[in-house]
């Protein structure tokens, strides 16, 4: 069974930088992708990056770009979002997800994860101004 967990949520103050982490367990093909989405009290989930693990492309939404960082350790099945200059704005639950589909740009900022089929909990993220 193909099994995702989030970790590295926590409270940090506006300016501040926090690593999430999503361990990746049980695909039995090499294409697919990961993708970290979240969603604050209120809003619609928001897309925020998504990396393929084949050959590290990556996109982000135009909100954390510049900022925030997605990476992949293939040899760990594990990716990392490293997010730098957190704003208020910022705080929302984060989620992983992965699936057998491409990353790209529209998976970030249109599906927004919809459609993807495999999901961890979510890490609290909560940034103080």
């Amino acid at each position: 069974d193909v099994q995702l967990q989030a970790f590295g949520g926590g409270l940090v103050q506006a300016g501040g930088s926090l690593r999430l982490s999503c361990a990746v367990s049980g695909f039995t093909a090499d294409d697919y992708a990961i993708g970290w989405f979240r969603q604050a009290p209120g809003k619609e989930r928001e897309g925020v990056s998504c990396i393929s693990n084949t050959d590290g492309t990556s996109n982000y939404a135009d909100s954390v770009k510049g900022r925030f960082t997605i990476s992949i350790d293939n040899a760990n099945h594990t990716v990392y979002l490293q997010m730098n200059s957190l704003k208020p704005e910022d705080t929302a639950v984060y989620y992983c997800a992965a699936d057998y589909v491409r990353c790209t740009q529209v998976l970030v900022t249109i599906m927004r994860g919809h459609g993807m089929d495999y999901w961890g909990k979510g890490t609290q993220v909560t940034v103080s101004s």
